[in-house]
């Protein structure tokens, strides 16, 4: 018998077999008088319907399948098991779910509390964090890369004038003038420092950050450093007399030259550091060499006794 085509088809006719969606006692309505007969258990076939012509029923557990009959593939050791397949396989290890691999948890970043004093000459392999203050010119990025290199142990580097240049569009640039969008950008790039600076402490890297701090302002400066990072934070300022920084200065390019007027005058700013309490580094006759190997006496020193600021 043949329908045309578009033609909804008859619904199937048949012992034992209904609707698609209708409830299981309307398509086994058993005997009048006697109550309806219950669903069978999963993986059993039902014992009043034989099974269809040539397809064989699901082996009982604990029996090999017979022969002809579709099994899953075997779980391969260290990978979940394949989509739709409920069989046991190796636990995936702590902390990969699902099987996944290439996640490695690291510890949560906490203020970073006062370093150990070391058992030998300089920082050792002590594991602290680092801010290297100073004006435009000072030399305190290249010093930092070069202290930071040169220790034994992990120990990374972070420029918050890098940070805020990581800003490409809306970027604030200090020569256009200090303001408001200027003064935010500094702070968001401040605390990204801070949070960098405690996530590699807490996972056993060192840290050293430079940055150009006043003395004046404390609550936007050192304060904020302070509170950003934590207690075990050792500053340190590196001051060198005007005329090399203005030196310096004029050797750099792009955004980060400022003019002598503005070189000056955040140099006499600076100068409020003396008597802060503060470990100041006068590198004027300084190669960098020098400077870093001089810093790391002066930390040694802070960790013995840490500065009260």
């Amino acid at each position: 018998m043949q329908h045309a085509v578009g033609a909804p088809l008859p619904p199937p006719h048949g012992p034992g077999i209904g609707h698609v969606g209708r409830p299981y006692q309307a398509q086994h309505p058993g005997h009048p008088g006697q109550p309806p007969i219950p669903p069978p258990p999963a993986g059993r076939a039902h014992p009043s319907r034989p099974p269809a012509p040539g397809h064989s029923p699901p082996p009982a557990h604990g029996q090999a399948p017979p022969p002809g009959h579709a099994q899953p593939p075997p779980p391969v050791p260290g990978q979940a098991p394949a989509p739709g397949w409920s069989g046991t396989g190796p636990t995936p290890p702590a902390g990969e779910a699902g099987g996944r691999t290439g996640h490695v948890q690291l510890p949560p970043g906490g203020p970073v509390p006062l370093p150990v004093p070391p058992a030998e000459a300089g920082t050792g392999g002590a594991t602290l964090a680092v801010l290297l203050i100073g004006p435009a010119g000072a030399g305190k990025t290249t010093v930092a890369k070069l202290w930071a290199a040169r220790r034994r142990v992990p120990t990374a580097h972070v420029s918050l004038d890098d940070v805020r240049e990581w800003v490409r569009s809306g970027f604030a640039d200090p020569q256009a003038g200090w303001n408001d969008h200027s003064e935010a950008q500094y702070r968001l790039a401040r605390r990204t420092c801070g949070f960098a600076a405690r996530n590699f402490l807490a996972n056993g890297i060192s840290c050293i950050l430079d940055d150009a701090v006043f003395p004046d302002r404390p609550v936007v400066g050192l304060g904020g450093w302070k509170r950003h990072v934590g207690p075990g934070l050792l500053p340190v300022v590196l001051l060198p007399g005007l005329e090399i920084v203005l030196e310096r200065n004029a050797e750099r390019s792009g955004n980060r030259r400022l003019s002598d007027e503005e070189v000056a005058r955040i140099h006499g700013r600076m100068a409020g550091w003396y008597g802060s309490g503060l470990p100041i580094i006068d590198n004027s006759t300084y190669d960098v060499e020098t400077t870093a190997r001089v810093l790391d006496d002066v930390l040694a020193r802070s960790i013995a006794s840490p500065p009260a600021w």
